[in-house]
């Protein structure tokens, strides 16, 4: 399952992993995963966008899938600051289409928010920001850093696997879409030096156990997200067993501008358990509300040309 068509790309310093398909003139979409996930979790959806003429790009959230941290906290404002980032070091300058599964979903909301001129439209699948309740299993990262104690881990790396399966197979109404390709990759993920200190800063920045997400963040991302109005899709899965189907209720609530699609039988992963169906309505949906892909200004050349134009004025005004 992991990609073997990734690379990577200079983010503020940091080398960040993404891949980057279809045409290059197409209409860009950007796909963003959840919590403790990687840019795999985007496969199925990417290559059948990209089949579609779009220019697709998935990308690692700095401390998952297999990119390093980068520097300073983890959180929503730092994810959305290096999705930008990507954005920039692939010259990709025009407002794109932003898809975001979980934790990724917050943070293309926070990126329309911070950086709406980059942004043409959104679709949400499963989205975090619209509830209190996240179940996330800590079950299994315990038995994991059991599992590496030297001496005595070996003693728990059976009941570590075991929990890893579980947790997988909790993401999909039909567990078989758990496939062992799919562990195994969520193990490697999993041994990424980076990736428990990245996902215990990550989630104590939105909440904490038992007690779930913190309110103040998801009150202030969705009024901005309201305010803004940007062209946006809600889909969700009815059997979501992390993020329970309440909460695509109030995200309709909170987002009257927004169209929305329920899938039924459909667990967390929307774009992998109904890859063909949700790529139907996302495609149709950003086709039918997006428009043309223009140009940014790109700010650096922009100051270039106002201080060769300034200096042309000023060379006119002495003559």
């Amino acid at each position: 399952m992991t990609a073997a068509d990734t690379t990577y790309v200079d983010v503020e310093g940091h080398p960040v992993r993404v891949r980057v398909s279809g045409a290059a003139d197409g209409p860009p979409v950007v796909l963003l995963h959840g919590i403790a996930r990687s840019l795999e979790d985007w496969q199925l959806t990417h290559d059948l966008l990209a089949a579609r003429g779009y220019r697709v790009v998935s990308t690692d959230l700095p401390g998952f899938g297999l990119t390093r941290r980068m520097k300073g906290r983890a959180g929503l404002a730092s994810f959305a600051r290096a999705v930008t980032g990507v954005l920039d070091a692939l010259g990709e300058r025009r407002p794109v289409r932003l898809m975001g599964n979980s934790l990724g979903g917050a943070v293309a909301m926070t990126v329309a928010a911070e950086y709406p001129d980059r942004v043409a439209a959104l679709v949400l699948a499963n989205s975090a920001g619209f509830g209190r309740e996240a179940n996330l299993s800590l079950g299994s990262m315990g038995y994991a850093v059991l599992a590496a104690l030297p001496g005595v881990g070996k003693r728990f790396r059976g009941r570590a696997r075991e929990a890893g399966v579980q947790v997988n197979r909790d993401l999909f109404h039909d567990p078989r879409h758990a496939t062992e390709e799919l562990i195994r990759h969520a193990g490697l993920v999993g041994r990424q030096p980076d990736f428990r200190g990245t996902f215990v800063a990550t989630m104590l920045s939105l909440g904490v156990p038992v007690l779930g997400s913190y309110p103040g963040w998801r009150r202030r991302l969705l009024a901005r997200s309201a305010a803004a109005r940007v062209p946006t899709l809600v889909v969700w899965g009815d059997a979501d067993a992390v993020l329970p189907v309440t909460h695509f209720h109030a995200a309709v609530a909170a987002l009257p501008h927004a169209r929305s699609h329920l899938f039924p039988a459909t667990g967390h992963m929307p774009q992998i358990e109904r890859a063909a169906e949700f790529t139907a309505l996302a495609a149709g949906f950003l086709d039918s509300v997006a428009g043309p892909a223009k140009d940014v200004p790109d700010p650096a050349k922009d100051t270039a040309g106002d201080d060769a134009g300034s200096a042309a004025a000023r060379g006119t005004a002495k003559g």
